[in-house]
């Protein structure tokens, strides 16, 4: 699918400004949508939107399906009624530049647990009635996810292989006997979503009368501690306690000597196939029903994937395996029509894998701050190089910002002080810089070269925008704790940047 010339800006809603500790769907939301609009931009691109799980990561998700209650705007809450506005007053000591979500977490669920309770306690029979709509066109998805969710908070928050062992089996009787048990808890979580998708479609109506499409992200696995496998474990490569027997990763690479270890469990693709691939046709459904285009992780996996036996402590001893290629984009756009993908085919990159690509049409990423390394991609980095038919960053989630990357030297990657030097270099020549003017705004040299380039669709972090340093990166892949936290303060929004934005999207057509 070809998009139209424009520009974005990629911005997880977690890290909106508001005063409850994490970027929420409400008035910051809107605000933002604003924001965009008055600077010319016409794209906003989030991280996945699902529950998050394991180290708060959006890639490691409780649901590939359910939306991150989370997000849910408590002042909306309000003003429908399930809250009052004397629950907000007694507010945690938030930070305000990062998500403490050891606080939030407890805190807002709280909150939440009372707005459910009110809700299906006094909700006019028109309002139960949308509710129960929904409940109904998601089944699907919901019924799982809502019993895995109130089963995981009465097992104190265990991995599912580690309950009753009847339930984590999927006995008919034990789930007759848990949903009954748990009917109280599972109706919550049902309005959970039922809001967080309510909300959440105010969000992008109100972006679509100001002309800008939401891109959203689709993580190519499942977590093991989720919905999905419980409720589908034939459909992963489990041994007969649901533990992995493989499970998923990438060899070494710019970020790491040994390799990239995710740890999701792998599919049984094989498995997949026989039932006509119902399952990713269902999750891309969903979300094509979420946002205008969709950014598709790890797409050359699905050509070939690295196979890293349970138990291995790194990356490093895997082997590359076939995926479903191009059949699975054949049933996809078979059963759904074109999709607006967009194929993230960065890291070890074949002819085979771009043959898919281009085949259906999915335009490509490049990261310019890469353009400069050793990575055998580099070359194509270089906006000299790019292609109309492409999705081009300064940066990405899991880069650091702009002048973090000129600040930090060798950081957390696999480069020698040589390499880092050269880059520099190489860098400022192909730009024509000196030191002195990277260090006064490498991040506008960097996205005034990105905006002028000829790839229809281009991309900036805000914290690019915001020209902010390693301490605003968003994830360093690798590594635990402290990551998905970055929040903009509530004065970040500055006008001159926004007029900058305005400027070259127009001088560029954009």
């Amino acid at each position: 699918m070809i998009f139209p010339r424009s520009a974005g800006i990629l911005l997880h809603p977690t890290s909106l400004p508001g005063a409850y500790g994490i970027g929420e769907l409400g008035a910051e939301a809107l605000r933002f949508c604003s924001y965009l609009h008055d600077a010319g931009i016409k794209i906003w691109q989030v991280l996945p939107l699902n529950p998050t799980g394991y180290g708060d990561s959006p890639y490691q998700s409780l649901s590939a399906f359910a939306g991150n209650p989370l997000l849910i705007s408590l002042e909306t809450l309000v003003e429908e009624g399930w809250l009052d506005k004397e629950d907000l007053r007694a507010l945690p000591e938030f930070p305000t530049d990062r998500v403490d979500f050891s606080k939030v977490i407890p805190w807002k669920f709280g909150l939440l647990r009372k707005a459910a309770s009110r809700f299906l306690a006094t909700a006019t029979s028109e309002v139960k009635s949308d509710f129960w709509k929904f409940v109904q066109e998601n089944r699907v998805w919901l019924d799982d996810y809502a019993l895995f969710m109130a089963a995981k908070d009465a097992h104190q928050g265990k991995v599912w292989t580690d309950w009753d062992a009847d339930l984590a089996a999927r006995d008919h009787s034990a789930i007759a006997k848990w949903r009954g048990k748990l009917s109280s808890e599972i109706a919550s979580y049902k309005f959970w979503q039922f809001e967080f998708f309510r909300q959440w479609n105010v969000v992008r109506e109100n972006c679509a009368r100001q002309g800008i499409r939401i891109m959203g992200d689709i993580p190519i696995y499942a977590a093991q501690d989720s919905a999905d496998v419980w409720a589908h474990p034939e459909m992963f490569w489990l041994d007969d306690k649901g533990s992995p027997l493989k499970v998923s990763g990438v060899p070494p690479d710019y970020f790491s000597a040994t390799g990239q270890l995710w740890g999701n469990p792998l599919y049984r693709w094989d498995v997949m196939k026989n039932d006509g691939y119902r399952w990713w046709i269902e999750r891309v459904r969903a979300s094509v029903r979420m946002f205008d285009m969709v950014r598709l992780d790890h797409f050359r996996g699905f050509e070939a994937y690295w196979e890293i036996p349970a138990g291995e402590p790194t990356a490093m001893h895997g082997k590359w395996f076939k995926g479903p290629g191009a059949e699975l984009f054949k049933v996809l756009t078979d059963k759904l029509g074109p999709l607006p993908i967009v194929a993230e085919n960065l890291g070890v990159i074949t002819p085979e894998v771009e043959a898919i690509r281009k085949n259906f049409g999915y335009p490509g990423m490049a990261i310019l701050q890469f353009a400069f390394s050793t990575d055998p991609q580099a070359p194509t980095f270089r906006p000299h190089n790019y292609e109309q038919q492409l999705v081009a960053y300064t940066g990405g989630h899991d880069n650091d910002t702009m002048f973090g990357w000129w600040r930090s030297g060798v950081a957390q990657s696999t480069r020698t002080q040589a390499d880092v030097r050269k880059e520099y270099a190489d860098a400022q020549n192909y730009f024509g810089a000196s030191a002195a003017q990277f260090d006064e705004e490498v991040n506008w040299i960097f996205i005034r070269e990105v905006m002028k380039s000829v790839a229809n669709t281009v991309l900036f972090p805000m914290q690019d925008v915001l020209g902010l340093g390693s301490e605003a990166r968003m994830n360093t892949p690798g590594t635990l704790g402290g990551n998905w936290t970055w929040r903009l303060c509530p004065d970040s929004l500055r006008e001159a940047d926004q007029c900058r934005l305005k400027l070259f999207t127009e001088i560029y057509d954009r």
